[in-house]
């Protein structure tokens, strides 16, 4: 959505191309802030990036053959603290 406002802006205007599609201004001009300056995300999306990059060493690591669960046990060992699995 976001594409499509940068792709028309300058013919049509933020604001009314808004009105139309389901999203406000403040969401687009937040999610361009975020785009431009990392420090801008939320504590979450910097969390998860650092986990995207460890999880992507592990099974890299592992020939590519890992799966969530023995993924999840390396980082455990590891000492990431990461959310439970299930059972």
């Amino acid at each position: 959505m976001t594409a499509f406002i940068d792709r028309y802006r300058d013919v049509y205007g933020v604001g009314p191309i808004c009105q139309v599609l389901p999203i406000a201004p403040s969401t687009y001009y937040e999610h361009k802030a975020r785009e431009r300056d990392p420090e801008c995300w939320p504590q979450r999306m910097r969390r998860d990036a650092v986990l995207k990059d460890e999880i992507r060493r592990v099974w890299e690591a592992n020939f590519r053959v890992y799966g969530v669960r023995k993924v999840w046990r390396q980082l455990r060992r590891e000492g990431l603290v990461l959310a439970d699995l299930p059972p």
